[in-house]
C-alpha cells in the first residue's frame, strides 16, 4: 500500500472525520480505476512533513511556501483544492492579521514593537505572507519586538487570547473552520486587515509517479467534487473543487520572499 495522508485540516474534529469519508470515496474510486496501491484509510500517524517526501506517497497535501523552496522537483502537483470561506478566491487564499480584540492598534504600522505569533517559519500562511506585509514597514531587518513559534494556526490564536502575543497572521481556510466549528475561539481576537492571496494548498504525489497515476488521482477528485452523495462531506470541508495548478502558478509566493529580502527583511523578526 502507498502513504495517503490529508492531516492539514484535522481540527476541529468534523474536519477529520469528513476528511475520511472523503478518503474512503476516493480509494474506492481508485482502486476501481485499477490503483490498487490506493490504503483504504488515510495514515494519521506520520507528520505531515515527512509525508512530503515519502518514497511511498500517494496523496498528501502540503503548503505553497514548502512547496517553491523545498519540494520543487521532488513531488508532483495534483490539484489545489477550492475552499468556500471568505478570503479565498478560486484556489488562491489569503490570511488575516488578527490582533486582541480589545487591542488599540488599527494598522500595521501600530503593530511596530508588538509580539508576533508564527505558526511555522516554513508557512506561507503564517509567515511568507505575513512577511511580506510587513517587510515595506521594516527598518533595519526588524519591525516586531519579539517572535514566538506556536506550531499551529490555532495555537497562535490561542497565544493572542492568552496575552502571550500580540498579533498572527491565520490563514483563510483555519480562519472560516473555527468560525464554523468552535467560534469561541476567536472569541478574544479580531481581525486587523488581510495580506496579499497566493495559490492555495496543493495535493501532491511523490516525485517519480507516472503520468497515468497523477491522471487517475485527479480524475478521482473530480469524481468526487461530482458526487452527490459526498454533499455534505464536501460542505463540512467547504470544498468547491480540484483545479490543476503548475509550478508557474506557485512561483509568486517565491516572489514575495524574494521581495521581502530585497527589503532587507529575510525573516520575521
Amino acid at each position: 500500500m502507498r502513504l495517503a495522508s490529508l492531516a492539514m485540516y484535522a481540527s476541529p474534529p468534523p474536519l477529520a472525520e469528513a476528511t475520511a469519508v472523503l478518503w474512503t470515496f476516493l480509494s474506492k474510486t481508485l482502486r476501481r480505476a485499477g490503483l490498487d496501491e490506493a490504503p483504504a484509510t488515510l495514515d494519521d500517524a506520520v507528520d505531515y512533513h515527512q509525508a512530503w517526501t515519502r518514497p511511498d506517497l500517494l496523496l498528501a497535501q502540503t503548503c505553497g511556501f514548502p512547496y517553491v523552496k523545498h519540494l520543487r522537483g521532488k513531488v508532483r502537483l495534483v490539484a489545489t483544492p477550492v475552499y468556500g470561506h471568505p478570503g479565498c478566491d478560486g484556489p488562491f487564499m489569503r490570511s488575516f492579521v488578527v490582533v486582541a480584540k480589545d487591542s488599540a492598534v488599527q494598522s500595521l504600522e501600530d503593530l511596530r514593537g508588538t509580539r508576533a505569533a508564527v505558526n511555522q517559519p516554513d508557512s506561507n500562511s503564517g509567515s511568507n505572507l505575513f512577511r511580506a506585509a510587513i517587510a515595506p514597514l521594516s527598518l533595519g531587518g526588524r519591525f516586531f519586538s519579539s517572535i514566538v513559534e506556536t506550531g499551529g494556526h490555532r495555537n497562535s490564536i490561542a497565544a493572542i487570547t492568552a496575552g502571550n502575543a500580540d498579533v498572527a497572521a491565520i490563514d483563510c481556510i483555519t480562519y472560516g473552520n473555527v468560525l464554523r466549528f468552535d467560534p469561541e475561539s476567536l472569541a478574544g481576537i479580531r481581525i486587523l486587515t488581510q495580506t496579499v492571496s497566493g495559490p492555495g494548498l496543493p495535493f501532491i504525489t511523490r516525485g517519480n509517479a507516472s503520468d497515468q497515476e497523477v491522471t487517475l488521482l485527479r480524475q478521482g477528485l473530480q469524481q468526487a467534487v461530482a458526487e452527490p452523495s459526498l454533499a455534505p462531506v464536501r460542505d463540512v470541508l467547504c470544498l468547491k473543487d480540484f483545479p490543476v495548478l503548475s509550478d508557474a502558478d506557485y512561483e509568486p509566493l517565491a516572489a514575495l520572499e524574494r521581495q521581502a529580502q530585497r527589503l532587507g527583511y529575510p525573516l520575521i523578526a
